[in-house]
């Protein structure tokens, strides 16, 4: 979820600020909105019996963010995995602590959650998706022993070349942050990361011989060339294609575009190996195009967002910020009525695997609903799950 809710919230006065609170479901303080620590108890894998599948999703972290409401979930990030290499889409807040937790590193006691990982692959570059990545680009070197496989590709929008329309449109245009350079893409955000901590990296470097980011990680803008100008609205055209990301050996990835206006351009993916398929959309409504990518995939990995808590959290507005936030979280996000009856369905997915859950606290029940209109599997993601696409080994 984009970051209107934390915005939203600055703009309460102090009388209503406790009943917007109490909406969003923290009832100490601001603080739990703002930081979402993944439980003590958090260990070794869930649902895992035996030798692991050849290939398998594991949802590391599962809330939507970046009002995070449920401190037992991570922000949203999940792998896929085939052999020992592993695919990361997304690293939401606390995701790189779940990832070390997962066990899909060796296990050494020497800091090797990056030592198995291939790739990383950002969905779009609002803070829930993207916020872990400075920790891990700047201590990835030491948090990867005993790894042989040279640099981690990276992947992720490019640079957008014109500005999200405001909104309502009768509202002025807000001062720019970085006038200079408003809108960049993951290799230009990488490129600031860099700036920002040359005195760590430079310390170690000369200190401990350590490998610098740029040698750890590969950073690609996904080109988008003759396939969309994004434009002000940012909603995108309706491919002909899949977008070709990256062939790694017997793992394909491709791309699509969804609608997650006015953010754009942002991509779902999806992971095929020689016993299935992954999908993972990012934040997004109903799009065809991620149908398409999805055709009788075996897990589709999406978002989704509870309309009550949508009309709640908007009562509790002022009258002149409710109505946009709530064109943004009903017109940019898929509801629990929609994923599997209007997305899961119509793509024939196997599985519909739910992440990205806003709000994180919901009861069961409401997630549940979701299997409406769906006549595949629905599972309701739990961080750390782990799911066997194809047979397990024996």
């Amino acid at each position: 979820m984009c970051d209107v809710i934390s915005n939203a919230l600055s703009s309460v006065p102090d009388p209503g600020r406790r009943r917007f609170l109490k909406v969003l479901g923290a009832s100490a303080a601001v603080g739990a909105l703002a930081t979402a620590v993944p439980s003590a108890a958090a260990g070794a894998p869930a649902h895992r019996r035996g030798r692991p599948a050849r290939t398998r999703l594991v949802l590391l972290g599962t809330a939507g963010g970046p009002a995070y409401v449920d401190a037992t979930r991570a922000g949203v990030s999940t792998a896929v995995v085939f052999e020992d290499r592993v695919y990361v889409v997304d690293l939401g807040l606390g995701a790189f602590q779940r990832l070390a937790q997962s066990g899909l590193g060796p296990d050494n006691g020497l800091g090797s959650a990056l030592t198995n990982v291939r790739g990383v692959f950002f969905t779009h570059l609002h803070s829930d998706h993207t916020v872990d990545w400075p920790g891990t680009y700047v201590t990835g070197s030491m948090n990867a022993t005993g790894r042989t496989d040279g640099a981690i590709q990276v992947f992720g929008p490019g640079r957008r070349d014109t500005l999200p329309r405001v909104f309502p449109p009768n509202r002025p245009a807000p001062a720019l942050v970085s006038p200079d350079d408003p809108t960049p893409g993951i290799s230009g955000m990488t490129g600031y990361l860099r700036q920002a901590f040359a005195q760590d990296v430079n310390d170690r470097l000369r200190d401990s011989n350590f490998t610098a980011p740029d040698a750890m990680f590969d950073v690609h803008d996904i080109d988008l060339s003759g396939v969309w100008t994004v434009d002000p609205l940012g909603k995108p055209p309706r491919l002909d294609a899949p977008i070709p990301v990256w062939e790694d050996g017997d793992v394909r990835i491709t791309a699509t575009l969804v609608d997650h206006h006015p953010t754009a351009p942002a991509f779902a993916y999806r992971f095929d190996t020689p016993d299935g398929s992954v999908v993972v959309s990012g934040d997004t409504t109903v799009s065809e195009n991620l149908i398409d990518l999805a055709q009788d995939c075996d897990y589709l990995v999406h978002e989704v967002i509870d309309p009550v808590f949508v009309d709640d959290l908007t009562a509790a507005l002022p009258a002149d910020v409710g109505p946009a936030v709530r064109e943004h979280l009903l017109g940019a996000h898929t509801t629990i009525e929609q994923v599997g009856r209007d997305v899961a369905e119509p793509a024939g997915a196997k599985n519909l695997v739910l992440s990205h859950m806003v709000p994180g606290a919901n009861p069961m029940s409401r997630w549940r609903k979701a299997q409406r209109g769906y006549s595949g599997r629905l599972v309701v993601g739990e961080d750390l799950m782990e799911l066997p696409v194809g047979r397990r080994r024996a």
